[in-house]
């Protein structure tokens, strides 16, 4: 059996991260998938939002680079929970569990300083 996710999005916001009970850290934030399809010969966009979750030293890497708007690469697997909501309902989740996450877009703080370097100087 395969149970194996990958995609390549925009995140929605930046990544949140809290410590389990267990004192594990674990960090959450959502990514947007874009398809195009054509549809009565003009392409549409569908664009579809997924929920990633990750623990450990990926979620510390995540909490501290991921921010909304920048790309990322992502390699986990399909989990599934229930929770009760406030009026006691049963609920379910599809989540990403991940187990590789690729920062495609450079930090910030990187791409202003490697900015500021290669700014011509005049003479």
């Amino acid at each position: 059996m395969l149970n194996k996710v990958i995609l390549i999005g925009r995140l929605g916001k930046d990544a949140e991260k809290r410590e389990a009970s267990s004192g594990t850290s674990v960090a959450t934030f959502s990514v947007a998938t874009d398809e195009v399809v054509k549809k009565n010969g003009k392409k549409e966009t569908h664009t579809e939002w997924h929920r990633i979750v990750a623990f450990g030293k990926l979620a510390d890497q995540c909490a501290e680079y991921l921010k909304k708007g920048r790309l990322v690469y992502i390699e986990g697997k399909l989990r599934t929970r229930s929770y009760e909501d406030k009026q006691g309902n049963n609920r379910y989740i599809t989540e990403v569990y991940a187990d590789l996450v690729k920062f495609l877009d450079k930090p910030e703080a990187i791409e202003n300083e490697e900015s500021e370097e290669n700014e011509e100087v005049p003479f």
